[in-house]
């Protein structure tokens, strides 16, 4: 995989993940803030891996896998500076997520909990909501406050 290749994968994603955001909420607006790709194998984990750290550096490690800041890559939903490249996951077989940011987390959180495929997921800083669809291959989430601000980058 080469640059391109990364870059048109994550573009597939928010693409994917912005149709769900559209068929599921009334958000269409929401601008992706980051991007996930979620490996296959260990191989294309490190491929990917190595894709990334020539397009920008290391924001976050997770125990998933690291966060990169990167060149701002238009997508559908505007531009994303944020990608993670996700390890192996027997539990996560979809391609990838992305993540959107909302004008009213909390008015979103009343509206859409509670709804199918709709759930919370509460991390130390920052709640997140995950929206799955299994007529989907990506997830979307909308997380308070964004990952951008949690690690304090300046975009």
């Amino acid at each position: 995989m080469n640059p391109k290749e990364f870059k048109t994968l994550i573009q597939i994603i928010v693409a994917e993940a912005a149709k769900l955001r559209d068929a599921r909420t009334t958000e269409h607006q929401a601008p992706v803030n980051y991007a996930c790709v979620f490996s296959q194998s260990d191989e294309e984990y490190e491929l990917l891996l190595t894709v990334a750290k020539q397009l920008g550096k290391a924001v976050q490690e997770t125990a998933m896998g690291p966060v990169f800041y990167i060149e701002p890559l238009d997508t559908v939903a505007g531009d994303l500076r944020l990608v993670k490249i996700r390890k192996p996951d027997p539990k996560r077989t979809e391609r990838g997520d992305a993540d959107f940011t909302v004008t009213d987390y909390l008015t979103f959180k009343k509206t859409y909990f509670g709804k199918p495929g709709f759930r919370i997921i509460e991390r130390p800083n920052m709640e997140m909501i995950e929206l799955a669809d299994p007529g989907f291959n990506v997830l979307a989430y909308f997380s308070n406050p964004p990952l951008g601000k949690v690690l304090n980058l300046d975009f």
